[in-house]
């Protein structure tokens, strides 16, 4: 195996692990245990953008029981993520958008976090990357409008993309922040 930083690879180094190491790393991105093992046997992969969309496909593919599973890692938006793990630090910068906002605007997420969870039986997941507090408030409004079909796809197609952002920076040269 290509020497490498322990818990930052490049592309080639993910490649090269055995696959229960494959899938340990790729557990940090998505704690479905099925996603995991879908995107570690497929492979090696020819560049980032081939890991990226086989992780979308793998999350796409879940059942429900293994999205609620990927879901029981996420902190509540607005809560900071316990830990000093990779998983925990990738989550503290996604939900960036949350630090120093509007003690309002944190306490309405805080209200709509249990209102969400009550209604759908799981945490209220959002791609938070790049979106201020407002924003996730926002959108948490707006989805509480869902009914149960059209909530469980937008949380899987939420959850694509968070596992999509970080595979990505699983492989990457990028500090994890």
């Amino acid at each position: 195996m290509p020497n490498v930083t322990p818990g930052r690879r490049d592309l080639a180094a993910f490649n090269a692990l055995s696959p229960p190491q494959a899938e340990r790393e790729l557990l940090s991105c998505c704690a479905a245990p099925a996603f995991a093992l879908r995107v570690a046997a497929m492979r090696p992969y020819a560049d980032a953008a081939a890991l990226a969309a086989a992780a979308q496909e793998a999350v796409r593919g879940l059942s429900g029981a293994d999205v609620l599973q990927a879901l029981s890692a996420h902190p509540r938006i607005g809560d900071r993520a316990p830990g000093a793990g990779r998983e925990a630090s990738w989550s503290r910068a996604e939900q960036s958008g949350t630090t120093g906002a509007d003690r309002k605007v944190l306490a309405e997420l805080a209200a709509g976090n249990a209102l969400y969870e009550q209604r759908f039986g799981h945490v209220y997941l959002v791609c938070a990357t790049g979106l201020t507090a407002g924003e996730m408030l926002d959108r948490l409004k707006d989805r509480m409008g869902n009914d149960e079909d059209t909530e469980q796809a937008v949380v899987r197609e939420e959850l694509a993309k968070i596992a999509v952002l970080r595979v990505v920076k699983l492989v990457s040269d990028q500090e994890e922040t």
